[in-house]
């Protein structure tokens, strides 16, 4: 099969987290591992991997190798660790090939030695912060219980003081889905220009390790009590757009707006949620075994085993290729229909646990939010698209709805 391009988030120390945030997904993956002890990523293994990523990553056309290290919380793992990771791809990118990092994190553990390493290997950090304290330490608390948030804000001071290259993660769930215009001027007063904002919905009681839940199940089942409910999470992102675009264009980024002005323009989608199909963003965890994707890290999704087949054998495959087409097939006929599918395409799979209107399984649980908000903003995105094919600002097209 032809080689294309991939992104892969690493769990290097697999879910392991020094805090246990209510509302995680991979805290429970644990269970994969019966009688694993350390969740760490060993010499062989972490060599394997760095070797075969830029391998395979040449092999693809991609203008650079990016390594994404997430987790879990992987700077449990130690700056000792990550000089390894340095040393490692210094020794194995050809002379001329750009290297890149980027590494989630909860900020607690950051420092000043921490701060001088990210900023002087260029990494670009992710620091989880949900909003002002109240709303943060709702769901995003540490294992004796105690509130995230001060820690929190200290490492984002690390980050700013060493001038590391930074965004904000904020997951949207029931504490905060109706505080958008909050939780964006919170963000903004940080001084932070680079924003994502990832919905919360986990179907309750389902069991994550016998499949993955969220498909072609029983739709009747209630949601967790911190899910976010459609039209919160749709008024979350109509009430954060209408602010940014009153006077934040070209100053503040948005992940979503920015993905969703590409799809306007009629380019591709660049994030995978809103793609056509899916299946280039794997997921490898601490002992090699690579998943077809970040949320379906169940056994059935398991592609092999970095140590004992070629990435290049897994990435590949029809297998892998069938994963991505079926986001695409599985559409319900209301999305087929749908006026706003060429800026949907359905969402997630792993979001496909509602009931289209006429009752076929299998629809998205956050179509009305994007409903809402391509509605609501939709004159507004044409207007920009239009203005940046032209070669001018978007940021007219919001001087423009003020005149």
């Amino acid at each position: 099969m032809q080689p294309r391009p991939f992104n892969i988030m690493t769990k290097p120390i697999g879910p392991r987290c020094n805090i246990d945030c209510e509302y995680c997904y991979y805290l429970e993956k644990e269970k994969l591992f019966p009688g694993e002890k350390k969740f760490r990523m060993s010499d062989d293994v972490l060599e394997s991997y760095v070797r075969q990523h830029i391998e395979t990553s040449l092999e693809a056309g991609m203008p650079e190798v990016h390594f994404a290290w997430q987790g879990g919380e992987p700077t449990m793992l130690g700056l000792e660790y990550f000089r390894k990771v340095i040393a490692l791809q210094a020794q194995y990118a050809p002379v001329g090939v750009k290297v890149s990092n980027g590494i989630q994190t909860n900020g607690i553990l950051l420092d000043d030695t921490w701060g001088a390493f990210l900023r002087d290997n260029e990494f670009l950090v992710g620091i989880s912060i949900d909003g002002p304290e109240k709303v943060h330490d709702r769901y995003r608390i540490d294992r004796a219980g105690r509130p995230t948030f001060a820690a929190v804000m200290r490492g984002l001071e690390v980050l700013q003081r060493h001038a590391v290259a930074h965004n904000a993660l904020t997951t949207v769930h029931r504490a905060n889905g109706g505080k958008g215009r909050e939780v964006y001027r919170f963000l903004k007063g940080l001084g932070i220009e680079y924003m994502q904002f990832i919905p919360i919905a986990e179907r309750a009681g389902a069991d994550g390790l016998a499949g993955a839940p969220q498909v072609d199940m029983d739709p009747g089942n209630s949601v967790t009590e911190w899910s976010v409910s459609p039209r919160a999470y749709g008024k979350f992102l109509c009430d954060v757009f209408d602010i940014w675009f009153k006077s934040d264009i070209g100053e503040v980024f948005v992940q979503h707006f920015d993905n969703q002005l590409a799809m306007w323009m009629g380019h591709p989608s660049p994030i995978c949620v809103f793609a056509e199909t899916c299946g280039a963003g794997l997921a490898l965890e601490h002992d090699g075994s690579l998943f077809s994707c970040d949320h379906y890290v169940y056994p059935e999704y398991r592609l092999g085993q970095i140590t004992e087949t070629p990435l290049r054998e897994m990435l590949w495959t029809d297998r892998q290729l069938q994963f991505g087409q079926d986001k695409f097939d599985t559409l319900t006929r209301q999305c087929r229909a749908c006026n706003f599918r060429f800026a949907c395409n359905g969402g997630c799979p792993k979001h496909r646990f509602a009931k289209a209107r006429d009752g076929e399984a299998g629809h998205n649980y956050f179509c009305e939010s994007y409903t809402m908000f391509f509605r609501h903003t939709g004159d507004r995105l044409r207007d920009m698209a239009r203005l940046v094919a032209a070669g001018r600002p978007a940021s007219e097209a919001s001087r423009t709805k003020r005149s």
